[in-house]
């Protein structure tokens, strides 16, 4: 098993596309080293169309036209999302689905669905039909939702804040970051660099 001093934290957010892509990349590094990964939601701050520069609109349809780049090459599909999603209870849907051991199966079809426009990440209701068809109750995630998911989400932003996150994916480990998906083969250089290649045993949270 990967001690806690091998723990790598990923912070993630359900409406960017390269969460999406270093989600899956990222989860399996406990089959390769001895380490655990930690999710952990981060909400991105994202101005809508008409609020930035137009710089800045060149730099979101460029950042867009990379992610279906890379994600044409693995056969994903990437739709850019027609509104600014405040994805906090896609986020608290996360943390409920880790809790219960389902995380990777809720974060693929969350990731899978959002970037094709079938997935509405800020409506509770949705959610919850998201959960409910990976076998969770639907209804234990509409309870957890406001009191302790909300306690437990405002504790991975104060971690967070903590971690000096500015963006997503990122990756702490022992206090180094990574930011971007195309970090992770740097991640994965300092790993072996520790000599935690080749696990015999490891858990990803």
């Amino acid at each position: 098993m990967a001690d806690s001093g091998n723990e790598v934290k990923m912070y993630s957010d359900f409406k960017s596309p390269y969460a999406y892509l270093a989600f899956d990349p990222a989860m399996a590094l406990p089959k390769r080293f001895n380490v655990s990964v930690r999710w952990i939601p981060f909400q991105l701050r994202v101005k809508g169309k008409g609020e930035r520069s137009t710089y800045s609109e060149y730099k979101v349809k460029y950042s867009y036209m990379d992610a279906r780049r890379f994600a044409k090459a693995r056969g994903l599909w990437i739709r850019g999302p027609l509104k600014v999603y405040d994805t906090t209870p896609a986020a608290i849907g996360g943390l409920f689905a880790q809790k219960h051991g389902r995380l990777l199966d809720y974060g693929r079809i969350a990731f899978e669905q959002f970037f094709l426009r079938e997935f509405e990440a800020d409506q509770p209701e949705a959610v919850a039909r998201l959960l409910s068809g990976i076998g969770l109750s639907d209804q234990e995630y509409l309870k957890y939702l406001p009191g302790e998911g909300r306690e437990a989400y405002e504790r991975c932003q104060q971690e967070a804040a903590a971690d000096q996150v500015f963006g997503v994916p990122f990756f702490v480990f022992r206090g180094e970051p990574f930011w971007g998906h195309d970090r992770l083969a740097l991640l994965e250089q300092r790993l072996q660099e520790a000599g935690l290649g080749s696990p015999k045993e490891a858990s990803a949270a």
